[in-house]
């Protein structure tokens, strides 16, 4: 064979790829031959872990993927769950980590615009977008760093592309600091009889390259993304991407515009490892091989090798398979979108990947190989220690409720995250019904009095302490968060953010919680229909804190039935939905404000979850009550002191007789609930039939004035806690 591609295989060489001697040895027997430089590179991108999930793949089949409502669960670029009417939601979520710490603006840009190609390659329309961000201690040296150029990324590519952000969270913990997260979430929409999949059908059907021109941005983005930080982590920002939204708009357009002319066959995303992906998994899907000349492919340098060619992950651009004689009809498009159009290749009944450049053959390999044989490997594992509870008497009351409440709600753990999202256009199309700040971000089905209620959930501090409870309660969170909107939960998407899956220590925790996940998603018939591995996300050895965030989505069938936080008419009564335990462990007031870091987190029942929910969203669809909050960080009295923000109006609590001291009943973080409130002429008829559902709920206090209060006593001003709550964040951007 001849090849440009002459650069001695050495073991450094391969090694620097990211490939193990065993892998190289695997590689040789299956070439039969060693490989070149370039056949190298498309190895150590489609074996990466990043690419081939080769230590998790074992795990995810234990998550529940089908359901009455899913029409394609994992596999593909999104997940698909039927809305009725002919209509269907398509969504993911993915992590752009390492990227984001490297180079902040364009990783958080290119994370938003690839999630959105994930999602309209489908034929889905984007509708909304939402992210779930981690950063470092606050006094870090980089965190502000990082903060402005991860939000001002997410808003710059999402606001010109002009798709709203209408939710999603923002956290801070030392973990974090040589290794944040930046996970990226899109929804989008279409008609189920219009659904695109990556295939490339039977042998002689035209490759199209469509989009931007490539360049060398990006290349072993993906090798990149699959092994953990150093001190030289810096060295590598030339394996992060840079984004055109405007290109990407126009690309959303006439892909589009494409797919309703019937001349579309298979369509992929070049995302991670670029042309080489793309190429190979449609190929790999349908059992044929694939031809690329790399002479026709649009470069934006001069002098690209293939090498270059192959691995680049340049944005904005889409492969393609043609039915034939459709290219001009395509091409048409494409050019009045202004956007570059090549015939690339050709699928073949070879089942080989050959790839030529300049006359010469380039690499040629098996494409089953390449795509679906990559090493699956049972990492050895520790079962993590779990810790035991930390009783309420154990954690010491404060001097005040009211300062206590002060100090949580005004700390980066739970201020208000306004300076962020007020960078985001959320209101862009119309259909945002609910804004960014609530239990859940609520988008119009356009045209419909449906509407989708998307949140994104995970509480990494429970995970850490019991990965598998931890695992539970961030899929028990995202459905409790649906539900307090009133949307029937339908599906989840999932970003699994651990270290180095080589530790046993980091293994265990990742079994764990995908254990933990899998059971919560079977018992709330809440399916996992895509999602993303990000391991290796650790610096020097030091691992993040395991985060496996969920993004979940639900249906509300009438807009007009949703429920938000904020206390609507005075006087009304507050009720608790759940039974009160006063669990501590874990909690932000033991860790925030006691300095005590041990103990369980709080159990989640399962089948209390479904009881609790079900009979909340009941209470929302039969209009009895509008007014619903989650009950979650900071527990009880955080939970009514967000609904007095999101309102302006106050509230009393009582505490009541359950005999567990007061700042347990305010503080603890018991699973399972919800605060609601409803005119008090209904609240004994809700008593009532929670009785009769075997659901625990009591009379918890009243709405009225303009401070909070516990029992009468403990006064704290709506001003003086909205100040304390709306002013850490500028502030600390600012430099103060």
């Amino acid at each position: 064979m001849s090849t440009a591609a002459a650069a001695e295989i050495t073991p450094d060489l391969v090694s620097e790829h990211g490939l193990s001697a065993e892998e190289y040895e695997r590689i040789c027997a299956i070439l039969e031959r060693e490989p070149n430089l370039t056949e190298l590179g498309v190895f150590s991108v489609m074996w990466s872990e990043h690419c081939s999930y080769k230590s998790s793949r074992v795990w995810l089949k234990d998550f529940p993927t089908e359901g009455p409502h899913v029409i394609c669960g994992p596999g593909e670029n999104a997940g698909v769950v039927d809305i009725g009417d002919g209509q269907a939601v398509i969504f993911k979520m993915e992590s752009h980590n390492h990227p984001s710490f490297i180079e902040p603006y364009q990783g958080a840009a290119t994370g938003v615009g690839g999630i959105m190609r994930d999602v309209f390659t489908m034929g889905a329309r984007p509708v909304a977008l939402m992210n779930a961000l981690r950063f470092g201690r606050p006094e870090h040296e980089k965190t502000r760093h990082l903060v402005s150029g991860v939000v001002s990324g997410i808003g710059g590519y999402g606001n010109c592309v002009g798709v709203p952000t209408v939710g999603g969270e923002v956290n801070f913990d030392a973990s974090y600091d040589g290794n944040i997260l930046v996970n990226a979430m899109c929804v989008g929409l279409a008609d189920t009889d219009k659904i695109f999949y990556a295939v490339a059908g039977g042998p002689g059907k035209p490759v199209i390259y469509v989009g931007s021109k490539t360049g060398r941005d990006g290349i072993h983005g993906a090798t990149m993304a699959s092994a953990e930080f150093d001190d030289s982590s810096d060295e590598k920002r030339p394996t992060v991407q840079v984004g055109d939204p405007f290109t990407e708009k126009l690309l959303i357009e006439a892909c589009l515009e494409l797919m309703a002319e019937d001349a579309i066959i298979g369509i992929q995303d070049m995302g991670a490892a670029g042309l080489t992906s793309s190429s190979v998994e449609m190929a790999g899907k349908s059992g044929v091989g694939i031809d690329l000349d790399l002479d026709h492919v649009p470069c934006r340098e001069e002098n690209m090798t293939a090498y270059e060619m192959l691995l680049s992950e340049s944005q904005e651009r889409m492969l393609m398979v043609l039915r034939p004689g459709r290219e001009d009809v395509a091409r048409k498009i494409f050019e009045k979108w202004d956007l570059d159009f090549a015939v690339i290749g050709e699928t073949t009944d070879t089942g080989r990947l050959v790839v030529r450049h300049q006359g010469r053959i380039e690499a040629d390999m098996p494409v089953q190989a390449v795509s679906n044989e990559a090493p699956q490997y049972r990492r050895p594992w520790n079962e993590p220690a779990r810790p035991e509870p930390l009783g309420p008497d154990e954690v010491p009351a404060p001097a005040s409720a009211s300062a206590a409440l002060k100090s949580l709600i005004g700390s980066a753990h739970l201020c208000s995250r306004r300076w962020v999202w007020e960078q985001y256009d959320h209101m862009v199309m119309a259909d945002t019904v609910v804004r960014p700040g609530g239990d859940a971000g609520v988008v119009r089905v356009h045209g419909t009095r449906k509407a989708l209620a998307i949140t994104t959930d995970v509480t990494p501090r429970y995970v850490g302490a019991d990965p598998f409870e931890g695992g539970k309660q961030a899929v028990a969170e995202a459905w409790r968060n649906l539900t307090a909107s009133g949307a029937r939960p339908l599906a989840i998407t999932d970003c699994l953010n651990f270290g180095n899956p080589e530790r046993p220590e980091i293994m265990g925790q990742f079994v764990g919680a995908v254990k933990g996940m899998s059971e919560a998603c079977e018992t709330l018939k809440f399916p996992v229909v895509s999602g993303n591995v990000s391991f290796y996300n650790e610096t020097n050895g030091q691992g993040i804190l395991p985060t496996p965030a969920v993004g979940g989505v639900g249906l509300i069938d009438d807009v007009a039935t949703r429920a938000t936080a904020g206390f609507k008419p005075e006087d009304e009564t507050l009720l608790l939905v759940g039974a009160e335990h006063g669990h501590l462990g874990q909690s932000l007031y033991a860790r925030a404000l006691c300095d005590i870091t041990h103990g369980a987190p709080p159990p989640v029942d399962l089948a209390t979850e479904r009881g609790n929910g079900d009979f909340v969203r009941q209470l929302i669809t039969d209009g009895t009550v509008n007014t619903v909050h989650d009950c979650s960080d900071g527990g009880l009295y955080v939970a009514v002191a967000e609904m007095a923000l999101a309102s302006g109006r106050g509230a009393d609590i009582q505490p009541g007789e359950s005999g567990l001291v007061d700042h347990a009943v305010l503080f603890g973080e018991d699973q399972a609930r919800y605060v609601i409130a409803c005119p008090a002429d209904k609240a004994d008829e809700i008593l009532s039939n929670a009785g009769e559902s075997g659901v625990t709920v009591r009379i918890v206090g009243s709405v009225g004035g303009a401070r909070l209060t516990v029992d009468g006593q403990d006064p704290i001003s709506l001003e003086e806690l909205r100040t304390a709550h709306e002013e850490w964040l500028p502030r600390y951007m600012s430099g103060g």
